[in-house]
């Protein structure tokens, strides 16, 4: 009984984890409660993740990090790297994922994404060629180069984590950097050659263009002498001139109007139509644009379109588009939204961003370049590298760097050598206090604690044995290699609908019952099981992917061209190496 309300709530899981439907922190905490309720675990077990010293190193790395990105060190390096290429695709493109990977071995993969999308874009566009040439690239060598260190991705630090709770030896910060390499240098080798040539070239048009601009929502005034005073809504100048009158506001009173109803002084349009024509008209028929818009039509020549987007830990992830402080705080108005492919410009005052989103946006070229480097949009504009604090972030990196190596020669505990690096951030001033709890991933940490007790639930009721059984008996045949596979595939196909550390956590106490089962090394399982998760490049569904998936242009088939094959090359590599450093034979 107990197997089955396990394996009822993994799907259950794997299925809200996929629709996205409802946020993976309170999916995860349902579970828990689930666990808890039923007796299957005791409220301590349910939340022993929590107390774990590995969500202390998480949440550290995230402040430190953070501080580096935005102190301007790796932004300088980025285009000083950029600039070496002098304008030679393959030249740019390699040393492009070179950079890329090499920081996403001590750095988030998607933080490294999002660092380089702008000098990336503003480069190849300096250069004459197209950003999607380049973008795809740099997201995959994130992802790989996250698997050269034990602090490259969340995963290696959950599911040593997990290996410590079950009394195993946890994983070291360069245990597994020479399978690593191998991975990153053979996915670089790709890039640069097969996937080069599988790469779409995707041209850059006039973002109107790009965005099959239609109309969007304004709201007008009526001043006092317009001559819309007293005309019919349905014949008025505005009708004429192809705008459609959706709402008035007049007084406390707000309703639909007829195509009869009369305009009046001070009356408050909702209207709909092409920006350039009400900016054509808006003086000569008396409207004014309400205070909150007003800065975008001082004149023509002060508007301009912009594209930005919205990154992980925006504060306007999940938000509805209306109800953002888009205008207030930054002066501007969306116009489109690029989403995995298609455009939106229907209504999207209404619609709830996500991560990934490619806003098109409206406002003055003044308010546009005061918003540059907020964390909360990412501006899709000429890169110009922040050199004012990098004296605090070359501080940060050596408050890193002395991290990394205090704890990996094992002076001092690994948590509390990230705890104290990140706490010399704040007291130096590489960041602020407020900043650095914005940017601790809290979904990721109770994402990975939770799905921690989930493996243990799976031991304790003995799921675990319940499917290692089965997976053996279904690749028995192949031997222990094959079987062995059998868990790469399953975790490379789970991280589809998961993120990558919930997909190894669920596999991890299965593989590893396998692995005990059959007199094999747990730990190359456990090893292959974590690599796996980070070798998944068959779809955009990676958050570094989604992030150059609308400033790339992509199609989802583009993701499926070039990335699933890179996935059965490193696959078969990992097949091949890891039972070489870690033997299948304890």
């Amino acid at each position: 009984m107990e197997i089955t309300i396990v394996l009822t709530l993994l799907l259950i899981a794997v299925i809200l984890f996929s629709l996205e439907k409802i946020s993976v922190d309170i999916v995860t905490c349902l579970i828990l409660v689930a666990l808890v309720l039923t007796g299957i675990l005791t409220t301590k077990e349910a939340f022993a993740g929590f107390s774990s010293d590995f969500m202390l190193i998480l949440a550290s790395i995230f402040v430190i990090t953070t501080a580096i990105m935005e102190n301007g060190v790796l932004d300088s390096a980025a285009n000083y790297m950029l600039k070496l290429s002098k304008s030679n695709p393959k030249r740019m493109l390699l040393y492009l994922v070179s950079l890329t990977g090499g920081i996403s071995a001590f750095m988030n993969n998607t933080t490294a994404t999002a660092l380089m999308i702008n000098p990336v874009i503003s480069i190849a566009r300096k250069s004459g060629y197209s950003p999607s040439k380049f973008l795809m690239p740099v997201a995959f060598a994130s992802i790989v180069g996250g698997t050269c260190t034990l602090i490259g991705t969340s995963t290696n630090v959950a599911v040593s984590g997990y290996l410590k709770g079950l009394n195993m030896e946890p994983l070291g910060m360069f245990e597994f950097s020479l399978v690593g390499l191998l991975l990153l240098v053979v996915s670089v080798i790709y890039l640069m050659t097969i996937g080069r040539r599988l790469l779409p070239n995707y041209e850059a048009h006039d973002l109107q263009e790009d965005y099959q601009l239609r109309d969007y929502l304004s709201e007008l005034v009526i001043m006092q002498g317009s001559p819309l005073i007293g005309q019919p809504v349905s014949k008025s100048t505005l009708a004429q001139s192809g705008f459609t009158v959706l709402g008035i506001v007049r007084g406390e009173e707000k309703f639909h109007p007829g195509a009869f109803a009369t305009l009046e002084k001070g009356d408050i349009l909702l209207v709909e139509g092409k920006a350039d024509n009400l900016i054509k008209i808006k003086n000569t028929i008396g409207l004014e644009l309400l205070p909150d818009t007003w800065d975008f039509y001082k004149s023509g020549e002060d508007l301009r379109l912009l594209e930005v987007l919205i990154p992980p830990r925006s504060e306007f992830v999940g938000e509805i588009i209306k109800k953002t402080s888009l205008r207030q705080k930054y002066g501007i108005v969306p116009i489109a939204i690029h989403r995995s492919g298609e455009n939106l410009f229907e209504q999207i005052e209404n619609v709830q961003l996500e991560i990934g989103d490619l806003l098109l946006v409206q406002g003055s070229r003044a308010r546009m370049n005061g918003f540059a480097g907020d964390h909360n949009l990412i501006t899709l504009i000429e890169h110009k590298p922040n050199l004012q604090m990098r004296k605090r972030g070359m501080l940060t990196l050596g408050f890193f760097l002395a991290a990394i190596l205090v704890g990996s020669f094992e002076i001092m505990p690994l948590s509390i050598a990230f705890l104290i690096a990140a706490i010399l951030t704040v007291l130096f001033k590489g960041i602020n206090l407020q900043r650095a709890y914005e940017n601790i991933d809290w979904r990721l940490l109770i994402l990975i604690a939770g799905m921690s007790a989930f493996g243990t639930a799976m031991t304790k009721t003995g799921t675990d044995t319940f499917l290692a059984e089965g997976i053996i008996t279904i690749f028995e045949s192949l031997g222990v290699v094959g079987i062995l596979g059998g868990f790469m595939v399953l975790t490379v196909l789970l991280t589809q609908p998961m993120s990558n550390a919930a997909a190894a956590l669920v596999v991890l106490p299965v593989a590893i019952e396998a692995a005990n089962a059959l007199g094999a090394n747990p730990r190359t399982f456990a090893i292959t099981v974590m690599l796996s998760a980070s070798i998944s490049l068959i779809t955009p569904f990676e958050p570094s992917c989604i992030l150059v998936y609308g400033p790339g242009k992509y199609k989802f088939a583009d993701f499926i061209k070039v990335g699933g094959l890179l996935t059965i090359i490193l696959m078969a590599i990992l097949l091949v190496v890891v039972p070489v450093f870690w033997p299948l034979t304890p």
